[in-house]
């Protein structure tokens, strides 16, 4: 049953298309060969997601339409969790979060061969969720496994009090040990792991030991501008001005423009040509303060969780190659403490470049102070 108004007869879609029956929510994207998309919510946002090229029948397209969501499973609690009141009526900020810890939970890859979410929500024991949080643990990101782990507990905890599941599986687990000392690497592990980072981003895309093109200059935007994770992830074309590079710092943290440097302007530049390679014949956006500097392969603006999993997966390769060790480690928010550590001057012109309060240079500044003998 066609739903509004009838869309209109659009010349660039391929012939074997009816176009009157092309399923709600699939849209045609003319730009390029053409593609099939949807529209998606990625870390809080909406976004368009290629679902098929223009060779797919009508037929794959409304397949592609049916629902997914199997009532009864992990990922349908989740979605009646998320489309709730209760959940609508949250801070974005937090709702972005628990978005975040959805994406990942549902999407963790089990021995079943099938994603976590499409288990059957009452048929999950402890051991199952124990599983997942010990291998985040395992992966060196305990701050995710707990998040992960918090955020189950609230869902199942709000299906049990409406009926939706019988238990809570998440209730009595283990939470990961989230590391007291903050690690800020060493100036040869940070240059091993960004020579092995552009080695792997200068292969051939899909071939056997390619990396993402974006890791090495995440990691030196990071570096030199003392950016979280995801405040570089967040970078938009407006923010590279005459006089350097403004930050879009979180948590209260004061922005700041960091001055151009030979280091900082070549990082900057390839990023910006890798954006125009990857957006190729998409159309642009009009207002630079739109257009997000890191992109996906499709074109659409790079997710958080997809910034993780490619990071993970480069560090893995990386101790599995023997260019770091296991101790040697570390996150993309490492980065911003060595960039305070390595900034010179003063504490105070440290904390001027950071952004941070006094009580937070504690946890990013880890140089040592050369100070006099007493008298």
């Amino acid at each position: 049953m066609t739903r509004g108004r009838k869309r209109k007869q659009d010349p660039s879609i391929p012939a074997h298309i009816d176009q009157a029956k092309i399923p709600t929510g699939i849209y045609w994207d003319r730009t390029g060969n053409g593609r099939w998309y949807i529209f998606e919510s990625v870390d809080g946002r909406k976004k368009r997601k290629t679902v098929a090229g223009p060779g797919a029948k009508l037929s794959e397209l409304h397949a592609i339409a049916e629902p997914t969501t199997d009532v009864g499973t992990v990922e349908w609690v989740c979605s009646e969790y998320h489309a709730s009141a209760k959940f609508k009526k949250l801070a974005k900020t937090t709702r972005d979060d628990y978005e975040y810890s959805r994406d990942v939970l549902i999407k963790f890859p089990t021995q079943l061969g099938v994603p976590f979410g499409k288990l059957r929500a009452n048929s999950i024991r402890n051991i199952h969720l124990q599983r997942i949080i010990d291998k985040l643990d395992e992966e060196g990101t305990p701050t995710k496994a707990n998040k992960v782990l918090r955020y189950s507990r609230l869902v199942f905890r709000w299906a049990i009090n409406r009926g939706k599941v019988q238990q809570n599986p998440a209730q009595g687990l283990e939470a990961a040990k989230e590391r007291k000392l903050q690690r800020s690497p060493a100036t040869d592990a940070y240059t091993a792991m960004l020579i092995f980072a552009q080695e792997r981003a200068a292969r051939q895309a899909r071939t056997k030991g390619s990396g993402s093109p974006y890791l090495p200059l995440i990691m030196e935007i990071g570096y030199l501008c003392r950016l979280r994770g995801i405040e570089t992830l967040t970078l938009v074309e407006s923010q590279g001005e005459k006089e350097g590079l403004r930050t879009n710092r979180r948590k209260g943290s004061r922005d700041n423009i960091v001055e151009w440097t030979p280091r900082l302007r070549a990082s900057w530049d390839a990023a910006l040509k890798l954006r125009r390679e990857t957006r190729g014949d998409a159309p642009e956006l009009i207002r630079p303060d739109d257009r997000f500097v890191f992109l996906a392969e499709g074109g659409e603006p790079l997710s958080k969780s997809g910034l993780d999993t490619a990071w993970q997966r480069l560090v893995t390769a990386a101790i599995e190659e023997g260019v770091i060790t296991e101790a040697q480690r570390f996150s993309l928010h490492d980065l911003k403490r060595k960039g305070v550590t390595d900034t010179p001057g003063t504490r105070a012109e440290k904390q001027d470049a950071a952004g941070l309060s006094e009580g937070m240079m504690k946890v990013y500044d880890k140089s040592v102070p050369t100070v006099k003998p007493s008298a």
